[in-house]
């Protein structure tokens, strides 16, 4: 037998167990949150965040939150290789594609009036 599937089901049960003590977290940081509404809600804010950062460093520890981050980092450099176009093409185009919709639009309504009219004068009720 292979031990390869009991390395990858040992990490995907760390990652399973990581998950769910990131989601605890979130849930006890809520719960903690309203218990003590007594104390400031600035230490009880701060709280919050303190929580939910650890809650986000124990999901980025996982391999689908690793993949994640990795996901960004790619996706932003991709942006930054992206040609963004010039005001001017930006312009163009928009008055292109309105003008288009237009044209489109009373072309659409000329063809509908005549099929309409086509099918008013076959049936015999417009008169």
């Amino acid at each position: 037998m292979s031990t390869q599937p009991q390395e990858a089901s040992g990490t995907s049960v760390l990652d399973t167990v990581k998950l769910a003590v990131a989601a605890l977290l979130l849930v006890a940081g809520v719960i903690a949150y309203q218990y003590y509404s007594d104390v400031s809600s600035v230490y009880r804010a701060l709280g919050m965040i303190a929580d939910g950062v650890a809650a986000i460093g124990l999901v980025f520890a996982t391999e689908k939150g690793a993949s994640f981050l990795s996901f960004f980092k790619e996706s932003r450099m991709e942006v930054r290789r992206v040609v963004w176009p010039t005001r001017q093409e930006a312009v163009q185009a928009t008055l292109i594609v309105v003008v288009l919709v237009f044209v489109v639009g009373i072309f659409l309504w000329m063809l509908d009036m005549m099929l309409s009219w086509l099918i008013t004068s076959l049936l015999g009720q417009g008169a």
